[in-house]
């Protein structure tokens, strides 16, 4: 069993004078991470994901013990090691930089941590040979760091970490100095090798991609607290709040400013320039059991799932400014409800019974349904559908 549990934890930094982040300040000092609270499960694939300066490194750090907590408990297997050393956690860290020693071959590197165990060599051979073979690297085992690419070295950091067979591997934003495509690389090979090993896994990024390919669920961050924790389709799907759902999708979520009514048979509607739209059947259950009220809200849509259409009653308008190929879709960017707006569509629709212009300075017409917009409060941010305290 590698379960994990973080309850209330709090990191307090003293005052450095300068305040460079909308983190809290107390007379304590500066408030990195409040109130984080996040049960982890046996073998649960967990990412922290947000801007840089929210905390989620230094909520890993804190698991790993480089850290120390200044309030909260955190328990690994329902054993609370806050006072534990980070050598007796039976916790392995994967760095951003590849922390490898130079003047070691890459069997040296990944036998170290076993050496300074006193582990028998019969044991220490059988445990490189089988990582090596895992991650693909057997051939280079005899090889220096120095003759490596970033990905090989990659690979031998998280070889050496999983060597020790650790209950929890914590990994810090591991991919961060690799290229585009070694990127996409290495995370196919990150999710192959969790299939493969007993261990369950921490994961720090700023990369929503990286997020919502390798989580089974991701934490999201903001200025140290805590915005959402679900599954990547979760959050994707129902963000809970204006943060959540302009940080996850790419390209981002459109906002626009609107009117939330309530007509007379009691249905909920969405009065935007000249357009109604009626928000879905669960959406409309969702407002009701919220106890949502007639106000201004800022309307998301993402680019998606807005649809092009020719001229018409019921529609939005706006002017094409950039146009983006990108192979099988094109993403217009688009003046249009008084700001810029994104609109994702397929170039194959481009030339089906109804052509659509997308040259530069054209007008085009779209529209999209009540099942797709997302309606957040404009005084706090928070996501309509789901109560103050949800």
């Amino acid at each position: 069993m590698s379960e994990v549990s973080l309850q209330h934890i709090e990191k307090v930094y003293p005052h450095s004078g300068k305040k460079k982040s909308n983190l809290k300040v107390t007379d304590e000092g500066v408030l990195a991470v409040q109130d984080f609270n996040l049960n982890i499960r046996d073998r649960e694939f967990i990412v922290l994901v947000g801007p840089s300066g929210c905390g989620k490194s230094t909520t890993l750090r804190m698991v790993a013990g480089l850290e120390e907590i200044t309030r909260g408990e955190l328990y690994i297997d329902g054993k609370l090691v806050n006072d534990v050393e980070p050598k007796d956690r039976d916790i392995a860290m994967v760095f951003q930089s590849y922390a490898l020693y130079p003047h070691m071959t890459v069997r040296g590197n990944m036998e170290f941590p076993l050496k300074l165990r006193k582990m028998p060599k019969e044991e220490i051979e059988r445990r490189v040979n089988q990582a090596a073979e895992i991650l693909g690297i057997t051939e280079y085992l005899d090889r220096k760091p120095k003759a490596l690419s970033g990905g090989q070295r990659q690979r031998v950091a998280i070889g050496r970490a999983i060597v020790r067979e650790p209950k929890i591997l914590l990994m810090d934003e591991p991919l961060s100095n690799l290229d585009a495509k070694l990127r996409n690389q290495m995370r196919a090979e990150i999710i192959k090798l969790r299939q493969r090993i007993n261990t369950t896994f921490l994961y720090v990024t700023h990369d929503q991609t990286e997020a919502m390919t390798l989580g089974d669920r991701i934490v999201i961050m903001k200025d140290g607290v805590i915005q959402q924790i679900g599954t990547p389709q979760e959050v994707f799907d129902h963000p809970s709040n204006l943060f959540v759902a302009g940080f996850i999708g790419v390209p981002q979520m459109n906002f626009y400013d609107a009117e939330l009514a309530l007509d007379r048979d009691g249905r909920y509607v969405v009065h935007m320039e000249n357009v109604q739209i009626i928000p879905s059947e669960e959406k409309q259950e969702r407002l009701r059991s919220a106890g949502a009220t007639s106000q201004s809200i800022t309307l998301g849509v993402r680019p998606e799932h807005i649809a092009l259409l020719g001229d018409g009653d019921n529609m939005f308008h706006g002017v094409v400014e950039v146009t983006e190929m990108m192979g099988s879709v094109v993403h217009l960017h688009v003046n249009a409800c008084g700001r810029d707006s994104i609109i994702v569509a397929q170039t194959a629709n481009l030339e089906g019974p109804t052509p659509v212009t997308v040259k530069v300075g054209n007008t085009i017409s779209f529209i999209f349904g009540g099942n797709v917009i997302h309606l957040f409060s404009k005084e706090t941010g928070r996501n309509l559908e789901y109560s103050e305290h949800a």
